[in-house]
């Protein structure tokens, strides 16, 4: 089965959100940064890759967030882990229409892909709570 990981990055009370610039037919809805697990690659090191390429940050991960949302009829899982910043880096817009930080009460203001859904509700008390 085909593992997509993804990065809740924490910072302030608030958490990372993007807005797809394409394909077409998801552009403009909002993820969590991430992508596929490559083979021979672990799950931890795919996040840690991803959040450079789609966004030149440096993060380390830390626990899952919420449960397997199973994507692509079955063929393949979303798996998000909480994540922070490392060494100041800040957030680019390599991959991304938009970026926004988004605390507990924002993150119903914008529209997130289906997968998305089921953890932004399992992070509202992480946003709540202490980073």
């Amino acid at each position: 089965m085909r593992v997509i990981v993804g990065a809740a990055i924490i910072e302030g009370g608030r958490v990372l959100g993007c807005a797809r610039a394409k394909p077409p037919e998801v552009a403009g809805k909002w993820e969590f940064p991430g992508g596929k697990v490559e083979p021979g690659e672990t799950e931890v090191a795919a996040l840690v890759r991803e959040c450079v390429e789609e966004l030149a940050v440096r993060i380390e991960v830390g626990d899952r967030v919420g449960t397997d949302v199973p994507l692509a009829h079955g063929r393949a899982v979303l798996r998000i882990y909480r994540a922070r910043l490392l060494g100041g880096d800040q957030p680019q817009r390599l991959e991304h229409a938009e970026l926004r930080w988004l605390a507990a009460d924002e993150l119903d203001q914008v529209p997130w892909l289906p997968a998305d859904e089921p953890i932004v509700d399992a992070l509202r008390p992480l946003l709540t709570a202490t980073d």
